[in-house]
């Protein structure tokens, strides 16, 4: 399993991604995040299902990118040539992964600007090749395990908010995932892209150098569920005789 996440606001987009891999009953660290970083020409993708179809898919793509990167002037073209790429593997692979019990689940978040983007965008990628935007109203999407980051993120995140902001609420879902499930851990990959800087930031962070926020996180649920003004669930304590139905 994987956990990836996208942030659109109004000041730009950040992105987050664990690097595990899970087979069998072995686990490894493979990056999940494919970046393209060219004068006013930027742009990433990052995505969840098996290694041997996104690695393939991914493949196919750079060699496209090499070739036709230059007519990609806005970034749902780029995307749109990556589905193509998906598409070509599946129609090479999909059979065979389906007999073997395998599914064919490459899910991708694709965010950047480029040169006739207006600002920065985000797209979700879907197995089958078809796409949405991600807009205001949810500034975010999950791909791979998608449960656990939700809840943080529905009560915290507005699409005004500062991208230092998205990106402590986009590690406030990884950690929470992280805790849920075993399949998804560190090192995390993040970017970061400004309203028309064109221009990704790309980090690691290892679990050493964020271990101290995900305490810090866990110190102040407790503190706030101690200090709830819920009195009247003491109520709950109390022993109420129930008058009897005739």
């Amino acid at each position: 399993m994987t956990f990836c996440i996208g942030i659109k606001t109004k000041n730009g987009i950040v992105g987050l991604s664990d690097t595990r891999i899970t087979s069998g009953n072995e686990t490894t660290t493979s990056k999940k995040l494919y970046t393209v970083n060219r004068k006013k020409h930027a742009f990433f993708i990052m995505t969840s299902g098996l290694r041997s179809v996104r690695d393939k898919a991914i493949t196919y793509f750079g060699e496209l990118i090499e070739k036709e990167d230059a007519s990609y002037d806005k970034l749902y073209k780029a995307v749109n040539g990556f589905a193509d790429q998906v598409k070509r593997v599946a129609e090479e692979d999909m059979n065979s992964l389906e007999k073997s019990g395998f599914s064919f689940n490459l899910f991708s978040i694709i965010g950047g600007q480029l040169e006739e983007d207006k600002e920065p965008k985000l797209y979700l990628l879907y197995p089958q090749g078809n796409w949405i935007e991600i807009r205001q109203g949810t500034p975010f999407v999950i791909i791979g395990n998608t449960g656990f980051g939700n809840p943080v993120l529905r009560r915290s995140l507005k699409y005004d908010a500062p991208l230092y902001f998205a990106l402590k609420s986009a590690f406030l879902a990884f950690d929470a995932t992280r805790i849920s499930s075993n399949d998804v851990d560190y090192p995390v990959d993040t970017v970061v892209m400004e309203n028309d800087s064109y221009n990704i930031i790309e980090n690691r962070f290892e679990q050493h150098e964020l271990n101290h926020l995900s305490e810090f996180w866990n110190d102040s649920l407790k503190e706030t569920i101690n200090n709830l003004p819920a009195d009247i669930l003491k109520k709950a304590f109390s022993h109420v005789e129930l008058e009897e139905s005739e």
